[in-house]
């Protein structure tokens, strides 16, 4: 009798066999396995949910609750008299000059004035800033002529509220992906990662991680794309729709880049150590490259020389660039640029991310550092 045995892989380098299958299908394999692991999840359904109601919350509190009492300035004594006994904050002042000073610096929401042209049923008009003041509107029972200072498709309060809103959810989306670096920890702590590098390469294990998680967080944006219009419009924000739906075609692309930037740093960030209580030693630069953009939007989002700047940097790209398409203050071929930057910074940084977690998916006993890592892989 003749005795038989398996072949053993071949290896190739920083324990990558030979594989049986092609990458790519290596790489399905990988990322349908991660996208059914995290559809079983409760958690994951249960953080869409809460995302979506936060969404329509933001677009349909302000409109319940409103924001406080309205103020506004009131040119002369008859037309401040007039205004006595409405839910208004009435501030008296001489002259037109004065109350539109009061209006540009948003010390008071709108300017009431006389109407000397005969439009007026009430004869007096309204003074606002960029979009007429409807509360303020409301309050003087009829409608009367409205003067836009600055005119604009949506008022302040509405581009910050748009802000907050892409800021938010690319915070949400980007913290998402620290579940690839809690599932490549997992698997090295338990010892798995050592039978999945003997069926499927290394890199296709990193690939499949990072298709996987990315097809999940577009799954979650297209649901939050269909759910933005429907709760701004039962918000009354109407005006504001018809501006963010275009930001909104162009913060998913960005969105998409910037998670897999992200993804592939998280996927690297698990790879260096081999405990779950190892992991906040490696995770403190991919949460600044987290909330470090989030921060610089909120902050400086009235600066246009420096949002212009964060347009073009590959982590703050995300957010800087649709907020200023929204805001009208960029135009197309800027955001293709943006956009073009984003992809080439991607491709960059998953060459750097391949080759280190190549080197150091299969190292245990510590905290790897990224010389060793480096040096390691094939």
């Amino acid at each position: 009798m003749t005795a038989t045995t398996e072949p053993r892989p071949v290896q190739t380098g920083a324990g990558d066999p030979e594989p049986s299958t092609s990458f790519v299908a290596a790489t399905r394999l990988v990322a349908e396995r991660e996208i059914k692991s995290f559809l079983r999840m409760k958690g994951f359904w249960i953080g869409l949910g809460v995302i979506v109601v936060g969404l329509f919350a933001s677009a349909i509190l302000p409109t319940v609750f409103g924001g406080g009492q309205p103020s506004v300035a009131a040119v002369g004594t008859q037309v401040a008299g007039a205004l006595e006994g409405s839910a208004l904050e009435v501030r008296e002042v001489d002259d037109l000059a004065v109350a539109q000073d009061l209006v540009r610096s948003e010390e008071v929401e709108a300017a009431v004035v006389p109407d000397d042209s005969g439009e007026s049923a009430t004869g007096v008009r309204v003074v606002a800033l960029s979009a007429p003041p409807t509360d303020i509107m409301a309050e003087l029972g009829t409608t009367p002529p409205v003067d836009l200072l600055e005119a604009a498709d949506v008022s302040q309060g509405e581009r910050q509220l748009v802000i907050m809103v892409f800021s938010l959810i690319f915070v949400i989306f980007a913290m998402g992906g620290s579940a690839i670096a809690q599932s490549t920890v997992t698997e090295k702590q338990t010892r798995i990662v050592e039978i999945l590098v003997a069926t499927v390469p290394v890199r296709a294990l990193l690939s499949g991680k990072i298709v996987g998680h990315t097809l999940l967080t577009i799954g979650q944006v297209i649901v939050l794309a269909v759910a933005a219009p429907i709760a701004l419009s039962i918000g009354g924000h109407e005006a504001l729709l018809t501006v963010v739906v275009p930001a909104l075609g162009w913060f998913v692309p960005f969105l998409c880049l910037g998670f897999v930037l992200l993804a592939s740093i998280w996927a690297v960030a698990g790879s260096l150590v081999s405990r779950q209580e190892d992991l906040s030693s490696s995770m403190g630069l991919v949460m600044m490259l987290v909330m470090g953009p989030y921060f610089a939007v909120l902050f400086f989002s009235d600066n246009a020389a420096v949002m212009t700047a964060l347009s073009y940097i590959p982590f703050s790209a995300a957010i800087a660039m649709p907020v200023r398409m929204f805001a009208g203050e960029a135009q197309v071929w800027e955001a293709l640029l943006s956009l073009g930057v984003l992809a080439a910074s991607v491709v960059l940084i998953m060459l750097l991310a391949s080759r280190i977690y190549s080197g150091s998916l299969l190292q245990t006993g510590g905290k790897v550092a990224l010389k060793n890592a480096w040096s390691q892989a094939s």
